[in-house]
């Protein structure tokens, strides 16, 4: 049974064998031969049905070359439809031969239906034609093939990239669909679409259902393009095959927010700690009832005596009487009197026995500051007018220098660290490659046009207003007068425009070569190509509207859409607002736009004197755009535009502007100190006892600080900048005009003494509050000096300039303006008027008080203090600030760190509107090139080693350059890249594989553009295994590429897109070149500097696994480099650069406070947390009030701690000093005496003028001016005046033993010490005392 079921088979199989030779006898071919040339400028293929024809030789070798599959030389074509093949192929070959798998699956049927022998087995001829004279042609043909083949032939092809744009294959050969819509039905349509792709000989119907009986579909075998094509060939990689790619490593997870129980993790945080803090805060002071009232708790109240207080006052229970008693004994002066409950003066009797060594060192400190105070003072007093001489000198001596001071407003001079890494790169790129093009540009937004339906044979479009056809004309208008620009004098765009396609070397001479990205680009600039009008097969009109959205698809189309300057129109470029998101081109529906941008690039020079022409052009552009503008554009249009120079340039006219603003905010705190330094104690003495030369000269003092400063700089050459100009002032007021309320206030309310001379007054004035002055001075200078320590240029010169003006106005306070505060009083004393000083004034009335206090004074002594000092308000005090600290640091992480474009324009500039019209209608991310510079002898390009690295084709490792930066634009959410990146050396490879590319002059050897006539094709020896070029012939032929121009024939030329690309060293071999991409759409801060951090993260890894395939002794260096790179870096490092700024600050002030003030570590660290809150409350502001954290706010941060020092210390060191054997009335004594100069002094002065900044054009006045300066003035003033005095009450620190010893031994009378055995408080004192002083007085004299 199992023999006769193997005969059965066998006899099956043999007639099966005989019937398929009998069917395919039956089968013949369709055409042969070429009958001549159509109409179209095609060749026509001649019909025949005959049998397969014996081709010759040279026909034998192109059917080997790209069908090896034919086994039989008998074929339906002959040499000349051979060659037609070849050159059609040769056009594809272009695109997709970087991956073999794609060019076998494709070619395989091109052989078959053009050369087969049984042709009519899957070949129908549908349409015949004649040529003129009379012979009949091919002229349309059905080609029966599987769906199988179909699809998979598309599937090994759709991945295929173009280096060069950056591109897919199939944006280009995939017609109007591009390769977001193609699909395998569309991409064959489009390849035998005869009347729509001007590459196909005829019409190529493909038809893989419904085949007709007769015929068979056609079904050649498939290659996946993860396989090998043949052995020995690489199958495709994996920029060109997805399935060759290696498994993603995960993307990094994202950053999840800090959270508890749901909520915000800072916030809760906070609010725990808050909640523990009030309690615990609550809990001390319950247990510190009067009940229960232990030595501890007696200090946390503030009321227990201190150890020292007992034995000075001895009783534990006495009080302040605030105003209680007036007296003119420098030994019952307001900083010692104290009264007991009663109001009897308590008798205090100390000595220095149990003072530590620290007390010691303090006193002695306190004491020799005391007494070169009060000498220098005097000597001042007694020698005025030298003493401004001197001054003056000085003055006009460092003031010399400002004719060397430079002025920096390039943003990359003031932001950029020269040695900042984006600083390095960039002018490393500018100089190996030429800067990026300078960008000229014009975005005009529709306005009261309504979109357009119209109807096509596929259904109804729609496209955006800009499309109406008065709108497109009103554009091509303006372009031309853009371009026309400067003709008549020599200077027109052509002069300075990029033109990459004219030859290497030599500049464009028509504005037609000049690159200008504009949708009239698709017409090439003629309007009765944009007039012509046709219809469709169905009736339909086709017209501008479907060649533009038939360009915007395949903006490469050679036939129709490139520009007149050769090359592409981008449709991410030319318009905008069509919703674009991700900056992925290829799914975006450009017809939708409503908004179209003219862009005119501008070549760029890392020479900046070769700029002037450009910046000449770019000067009258903006002229010419804004009276178009104003007087002629049409009202449907909605216009904004910049150029390269724009930015700097409204800087610029923007700190102009606000001069005036500036001004008059100068002129109120002028004005306000003149007026408030003086007293009004009678109308009749008004200008005599008014202050205003006085406050004037302190003003000038100031202004002189910082003209002494800006000199000194000028002299050693540090550039200065508008920052230290608009800021400065501000500054050294707020600390300057501090000192002179101190010390003005001081000396009227310390009256002069009967024993005193006038003289004697003012040293012993400027003693008492001069080592107050030089601890505030020198924290705040140390502060400055230390911050210069930053790398960001503005923040250093700040720092510089600032440290210097307060030194130098400290220096002038304690010399020049106590000299005129010696005059001024002569001249009260004189009765003579202010200002008018020659004219005497009224006598005072003897029998008339003098008030020494003022309203203010009183204010703060009758009324504030008291109620501040009370037991609950205290401790509502400290909840309350307490709470505000919380709530500041839950919200400070969350700072938006970055300075968005539009605050640094004036609110008047027509940047502003370009900036905001940016955003909402751009749709293309900015280009980052990843650089690559190779470092060692064997580092060379011309080496397979380093070649594998790099490139992403075929041979190429799966962790090479561009292998990884593709994987990476797969993912653009993290990567922020939108497209795969161009590759020269791909391109470099494809080219010299083209036999008719490389070509070269016979006479002498030199390059040849492969369309010239007259030249020979290269001979370019190759590698045998991988077709690359030898690496003698590498280095040889490069320079050809980069200098070849790309056409149909010849796509890969590498002028166009990498003719600035790679540098070419002097031995031929390969320097510095880079890849090109684009990020993806950027519209923020965050979202620039965000790029920029994963670009860099990128190149890091691309670097180590280069380096890791490269011979000993080789070595690369990879970064990314962006035309913004260098702007964001900052921000990268933003909080640790300003919490190291804050910190080094803070710091300098501590330890200054800590000498100055005798090694006193609790007065230091009560000033330094003090600080600290009002700095930290000042960041919790900038979050409310939608501040930024920036270089900007960086400065006024530092600034914040340096005029935060004027609110704490001088009321810290005046605790520290004062006698009071309480902590509450030490505090009260301290707040009466210097709280009212500092409110005086500091916020109202300051108040008027911040106010006015608010009415300032340029928001970066508004926002990091006005509102940081208030904060600062508003929360300095309110922790100073009202959380350190009660935290003081709290935890000063306590009593000096050794300074209150010398206090009660000693009396300052004059240049002569008495010794006082105690410090009797009686009614008979004061004539005591007078009697013991005259005496030494006189013998001091003598």
């Amino acid at each position: 049974m199992a023999e006769k079921s193997a005969k059965w088979t066998l006899f099956c199989v043999v007639v099966a064998q005989i019937l398929s030779v009998a069917l395919s006898s039956d089968h013949h071919c369709v055409w042969y031969g070429v009958c001549g040339i159509g109409e179209d400028g095609r060749f026509k293929n001649c019909p025949y049905d005959g049998a397969a024809k014996l081709l010759d030789s040279e026909g034998q070798k192109l059917l080997q070359k790209w069908c090896p599959h034919f086994k039989t030389m008998d074929t339906c074509c002959d040499t000349a439809q051979l060659k037609n093949m070849d050159t059609g192929i040769t056009l594809a070959a272009n695109f997709l031969q970087r991956c073999p798998s794609c060019m076998t699956n494709l070619i395989r049927h091109i052989c078959e239906f053009t050369c087969s022998p049984e042709q009519s087995r899957f070949v129908e001829v549908a349409d015949l034609g004649a040529l003129h004279n009379g012979t009949e042609y091919v002229n349309g043909i059905n080609v029966y093939v599987t769906e199988k083949y179909l699809s998979g032939t598309y599937n090994s092809c759709r991945g295929v990239s173009v280096p060069a744009t950056g591109q897919l294959a199939f944006d280009l050969m995939c017609g109007e669909w591009g390769s977001s819509r193609c699909s395998a039905q569309k991409w064959f349509h489009f390849m035998g679409d005869a009347e729509g792709n001007p590459f196909v000989p005829l019409q190529m119907n493909y038809i893989s259902n419904n085949v007709p009986v007769g015929y068979e579909a056609m079904d050649p075998p498939l290659i996946p393009c993860n396989v090998s094509a043949a052995p020995g060939v690489p199958p495709c990689s994996c920029v060109d095959c997805e399935a060759s790619c290696p498994a993603p490593p995960p993307e990094k997870p994202a950053v999840e927010p800090f959270t508890l129980l749901g909520n915000d993790g800072m916030a809760v945080t906070m609010s725990i700690v808050f909640c523990i803090g009030v309690a615990v805060f609550l809990l001390g002071l319950y247990c510190c009832s009067a009940r229960n009232r232990s030595n501890i708790a007696s200090l946390m109240m503030g009321e227990g005596a201190d150890p020292v207080g007992q034995r000075l006052a001895g009783l534990d229970q006495s009080r302040i009487a605030l105003g209680a008693d007036e007296e003119d004994s420098p030994l019952r002066s307001k900083r010692s009197s104290v009264a007991s409950a009663e109001g009897a003066v308590v008798p205090r009797q100390v000595g220095p026995e149990n003072a530590s060594y620290v007390e010691k060192v303090g006193a002695a400190m306190d004491r020799l500051l005391e007494d070169l105070f009060r000498h220098l003072g005097v000597y001042c007093a007694t020698k005025p007018w030298l003493v401004l001489f001197l001054g003056l000198c000085v003055l006009v001596g460092l003031g010399h220098g400002i004719k060397y001071m430079k002025v920096t407003t390039d943003p990359v001079e003031l932001w950029a660290s020269p040695t900042s890494c984006s600083r390095v790169e960039r002018e490393f790129y500018d100089a190996a490659f030429e800067p990026f093009y300078r960008t000229e540009q014009i975005i005009v937004h529709a306005t009261g046009l309504p979109s357009i339906v119209h109807n096509t044979s596929n259904g109804p479009i729609e496209f955006g207003p800009i499309f109406h056809r008065e709108f497109l004309l009103a554009l091509r208008q303006l372009q031309q007068q853009i371009t026309q620009l400067g003709q008549d004098e020599g200077q027109g765009l052509e002069k300075i425009c990029y033109a990459p396609l004219t030859e290497a070397g030599k500049p464009a001479t028509h504005t037609s070569q000049c690159i200008v990205q504009s949708v009239w680009g698709y017409f090439q600039d003629d309007e009765e190509k944009f007039e012509e009008v046709d219809e469709d097969i169905e009736g339909f009109e086709v017209n501008y509207m479907d060649h533009i959205k038939m360009c915007t698809q395949n903006p490469y189309d050679p036939d129709q859409c490139l520009a007149p300057y050769g090359g592409p129109i981008e449709p991410g470029i030319v318009f905008g607002g069509f919703g674009a998101r991700t900056g992925e081109s290829s799914s975006l529906n450009y017809e939708r736009a409503t908004a179209a941008i003219l862009t005119f690039l501008v070549r760029n020079h890392h020479n900046k004197t070769l700029l002037g022409p450009a910046l000449d052009w770019e000067r009258r552009f903006i002229a010419f755009m804004q009276n178009w503008t104003a007087t002629s554009k049409p009202d449907f249009m909605d216009v904004a535009f910049t150029s390269e120079r724009s930015i700097e340039d409204e800087l610029e006219r923007g700190s102009h502007s606000d001069v005036i603003t500036i001004f008059v905010s100068y002129i109120i705190m002028f004005g306000y100190i003149a007026i408030s330094l003086g007293q009004m104690n009678s109308c009749a003495r008004l200008l005599v006892d008014s202050k205003i030369t006085l406050g004037l000269g302190g003003v000038v003092i100031v202004l002189a600080s910082v003209v002494c400063s800006v000199g000194l700089f000028g002299f050693v050459g540090v550039p200065a900048t508008l920052i230290i100009i608009e800021v400065i002032p501000f500054l050294v007021l707020a600390v300057g005009v501090d000192n002179i309320f101190i010390l003005v206030q001081t000396h009227q309310r310390e009256g002069r003494q009967p024993y005193e001379s006038h003289a004697e007054h003012i040293g012993r004035i400027l003693g008492q509050v001069g080592p107050s002055m030089l601890l505030t001075s020198v924290s705040e200078s140390c502060c400055f000096f230390l911050g210069a320590l930053s790398d960001m240029p503005a923040v250093r010169a700040f720092a510089l300039y600032a440290g210097m003006a307060l030194l130098v106005d400290f220096l002038l306070q304690v010399t020049c303006f106590v000299s005129l505060l010696s005059l001024d009083t002569l001249r009260q004393r004189a009765n003579r008027l202010d200002v008018c000083c020659w004219v005497q004034g009224p006598k005072a009335d003897a029998g008339a008080d003098s008030d020494t206090e003022g309203i203010l004074y009183k204010f703060f002594k009758v009324l504030y203090v008291p109620l501040l000092m009370h037991k609950v308000v205290r401790a509502l005090v400290m909840v309350v600030f307490f709470g505000w600290l919380c709530a500041s640091i839950a919200v400070i992480p969350h700072v938006d760190v970055g300075l968005d474009q539009e605050l640094s324009m004036p609110q008047d500039s027509y940047v502003l509107k370009y900036f905001k019209n940016l955003k909402e209608f751009l749709s293309m991310g900015p280009p980052v090139y990843f650089v690559v510079v190779p470092k060692g002898e064997a580092a060379d390009f011309s080496q397979p080693e380093m070649q594998n690295a790099i490139c992403g084709g075929q041979n190429c490792h799966q962790d090479s350059l561009v292998t990884q930066v593709f994987t990476a634009s797969r993912r653009p959410r993290s990567s922020y890249l939108a497209k795969p990146p161009s590759s020269w050396l791909d391109d470099y490879f494809d080219w010299s594989g083209a036999e008719k590319c490389c070509q070269f002059r016979p006479e002498n050897g030199s390059f040849c553009p492969h369309r010239a006539p007259g030249c020979q094709m290269c001979l370019i020896e190759k590698d045998n295994k991988t077709g690359r070029p030898s690496p003698q012939a590498f280095n040889h032929f490069l320079p050809f590429f980069l200098a070849d121009n790309p056409s149909p024939s010849c796509a890969k030329a590498g002028h166009a897109a990498y003719g600035q690309a790679v540098v070419i060293k002097p031995d031929g071999r390969v320097g510095p070149s880079y890849f090109m991409t684009y990020h993806t759409i950027l519209k923020t801060s965050a979202d620039y500097y965000g790029a920029m951090a994963a670009a860099r993260e990128l190149s890091a890894e691309i670097e180590d696994s280069v380096n890791e395939h490269l011979p000993e002794g080789a070595h690369v260096k990879v970064f990314p480099y962006s035309v913004f790179y260098v702007f964001y870096e900052q921000y990268l490092t933003m909080w640790p650069d300003t919490l190291r700024s804050l910190g080094i600050s803070i710091a300098a002030i501590f330890v200054v406070t800590v000498l100055l003030m005798g090694l006193d570590i609790v007065s230091s660290l009560v000033t330094t947390l003090t600080i600290v809150m009002i700095v930290t409350d000042i960041g919790g502001l900038m979050y409310w009030w939608g501040i930024s954290l920036n270089a900007v706010s960086l400065v006024n941060l530092v600034m914040a701690v340096g005029i935060a020092v004027e609110f704490c210390s001088h009321l810290v060191h005046s605790f520290a000093v004062s006698v009071e054997e309480t902590r509450v009335a030490r505090v009260t004594d301290a707040l009466v005496n210097m709280g009212s100069s500092v409110f005086s002094g500091i916020t109202l002065t300051k108040f008027g003028g911040i106010l006015v900044l608010a009415l300032a054009k340029s928001q970066i006045f508004q926002v990091f001016y006005f509102r940081m300066y208030l904060g600062i003035v508003l929360f300095g003033a309110a922790h100073g005046l009202i959380f350190l005095p009660v935290l003081l009450s709290y935890v000063g620190p306590p009593m000096n033993r050794q300074k209150l010893a010398n206090r009660s031994r000693q009396v300052t009378c004059g240049g002569t010490v008495v010794q006082v055995s105690e410090r009797k408080r009686s009614c008979r004192w004061e004539q005591e005392l007078q009697e013991m002083v005259v005496p030494a007085r006189e013998e001091n004299r003598a």
